[in-house]
């Protein structure tokens, strides 16, 4: 009985721990700004800066963070916050990131790609005429992942 109660504890105590650690990356990654002046984590923009373009892209000066979005996909109300969005109207092209923490990409891979497709189900419903892609940054080894 008390190796379960440890073991409860314990989980929720490393639950309560990844909960945490995501909401403060969150917060980190929402204020970072490339560009002629880049603004935010020096870390994090290091390791943006040398994961390429495409995610360097995702915080360039004229994207968004925390962008809400709300409505209908197969019937279903959803109204969530998209991490990062890079809108192109040059391009007729929307780019959603959203970003995770696991450690452990496999283990909830089917919920966060169906989340993703939501995402790209309600900005096609606001801009039908864009073309809309859906990524995934895995923080846990700054993989980029296009869903």
């Amino acid at each position: 009985m008390n190796n379960k109660i440890h073991n409860l504890v314990s989980d929720a105590e490393s639950k309560k721990y990844a909960t945490d650690a995501g909401r403060i990356m969150h917060a980190k990654l929402q204020s970072v700004r490339l560009g002629p002046t880049p603004a935010g984590d020096a870390d994090l923009i290091e390791k943006i800066m040398s994961a390429g373009d495409e995610l360097k892209s995702f915080f360039g000066p004229d994207s968004k963070s925390e962008v809400p979005i709300a409505g209908f996909v197969n019937g279903r109300f959803i109204s969530r916050r998209i991490d990062r969005l890079a809108v192109d109207d040059a391009h007729k092209t929307i780019r959603i990131l959203d970003y995770k923490t696991d450690t452990d990409a496999q283990k909830f891979r089917e919920k966060y790609v169906a989340q993703i497709h939501e995402y790209v189900a309600l900005m096609k419903q606001i801009y039908p005429e864009y073309n809309v892609h859906g990524y995934i940054l895995w923080l846990h080894n700054w993989q980029l992942e296009s869903i």
